[in-house]
């Protein structure tokens, strides 16, 4: 019964969707059709790093990382939310400082020693992805997301590997708080959540975009820091993997 239920939905969902998609009176245009100058999302490229502006709105030469991290930055921060509340259910339900989960194959030398070659990379192109997220493709969430993957690799290549728990959680709770504290600078100096409130620089340089590349610098702290907890919160509930 559930799996007809499940696939009757399924079919209506289906119908509604091609239905949208494929009507002639359908919010959606043609492929190709739409005209891109009417749209809104162009009226935005045009103020964010129209050269022949005098001052652009944000500066930063990667669109989307304008959208997300200044003219939805309350979005983003709600999705740092979610990705906390998640930290503090693993932690709640993982029962924090228990015994730290034995694997039944040690590691050898070899995985060792590539391990500890491959992290020092992978942190540096972490850090470099979320400090460069204003000029190219990137951000916080991937760059905080490998450094999360370089210390899973350590765990799973070393028994005694222990992160400093302690330096992550501190790390995680300031970047939090700094990114709160100039979110509450912008709204209450210019009544604007996270308002860009820093000059904006030559478009295309490491040192402009204002606020934008601070912001999405402690993003990507709080959500390496984050995620590496939850990958030793994973690791020490306990007993033999």
């Amino acid at each position: 019964m559930k799996k007809f239920i499940s696939a009757f939905l399924t079919l209506v969902i289906a119908f509604f969707v091609f239905s949208l998609l494929y009507d002639s009176q359908s919010m959606f245009p043609k492929y190709g059709e739409k005209d891109l100058s009417k749209i809104v999302s162009q009226r935005y490229i045009e103020k964010n790093v129209d050269e022949e502006r005098p001052y652009p709105e944000t500066g930063s030469a990667n669109i989307v990382t304008s959208i997300v991290v200044n003219y939805r930055s309350f979005d983003t921060l709600g999705e740092l939310t979610v990705l906390f509340i998640s930290a503090l259910g693993v932690s709640l339900l993982l029962n924090v400082g228990g015994e730290r989960i034995k694997f039944r194959i040690k590691p050898n030398f070899i995985l060792k020693a590539g391990v500890r070659i491959i992290t020092g990379i992978i942190l540096i192109v972490g850090v470099y992805i979320f400090v460069h997220g204003h000029l190219t493709p990137g951000g916080g969430f991937p760059g905080g997301a490998m450094i999360a993957s370089s210390i899973l690799l350590m765990y799973l290549s070393d028994d005694n590997f222990k992160e400093k728990m302690n330096a992550f959680n501190v790390l995680e709770g300031t970047s939090g708080i700094l990114i709160i504290v100039l979110g509450l600078i912008g709204l209450f100096a210019f009544n604007s959540f996270l308002y860009n409130f820093l000059p904006s620089g030559n478009i295309g340089e490491l040192f402009s975009a204002g606020l934008t590349p601070i912001l999405y610098v402690l993003i990507g702290l709080k959500v390496g820091s984050e995620l590496s907890n939850i990958v030793g919160n994973f690791l020490f509930e306990g007993g033999e993997a």
